[in-house]
């Protein structure tokens, strides 16, 4: 499989990417956890049926010291007893927030307020941001259908 363009090495795409990466960059610095800003990414992806971001992000939170276990079943989460409260509640707004024209009314009042039990105002910020880029990266890549399986750690730095 071969993307349809070289987008990474596009000029055009390599100025919006600019602007993509500093809203990471203010995610990254925010009190979010980052080990509930890997799951969300990693579910939405999953989700989208993103090689290329599930690929990054699963060897990203190998990296950080996340378990093989944990992430072999960030898909079926609801089922699994290794994740926190506050993991359930970010993978539910995760999911909602991702399949908004599955769930035709968007996301549920019970899944904010249980988002908003966990997490304070910056970080619920952070984390409908976070959805929100992580579709677009998402979108990008499975437009442009990049190949998944090659990406390295720190490989966009």
């Amino acid at each position: 499989m071969d993307p349809r363009i070289h987008y990474y090495g596009n000029g055009l795409a390599a100025k919006a990417m600019k602007g993509f990466a500093s809203v990471s960059k203010v995610l990254a610095d925010s009190t979010l956890p980052h080990t509930i800003q890997s799951l969300v990414e990693i579910r939405a992806s999953q989700i989208n049926g993103c090689g290329f971001c599930t690929d990054m992000h699963t060897k990203e939170a190998a990296h950080a010291g996340e378990t093989s276990i944990r992430l072999n079943l960030v898909a079926a989460w609801r089922e699994a007893t290794l994740f926190t409260e506050a993991e359930r509640a970010a993978l539910e707004l995760a999911e909602q927030g991702t399949r908004v024209a599955d769930a035709a009314g968007g996301v549920t009042d019970e899944a904010w307020a249980n988002a908003a039990k966990h997490f304070d105002e910056d970080q619920l910020a952070a984390l409908i941001t976070l959805i929100a880029i992580i579709n677009c990266y998402n979108r990008i890549n499975i437009i442009n259908q990049q190949p998944a399986g090659d990406y390295k750690v720190g490989q966009f730095g």
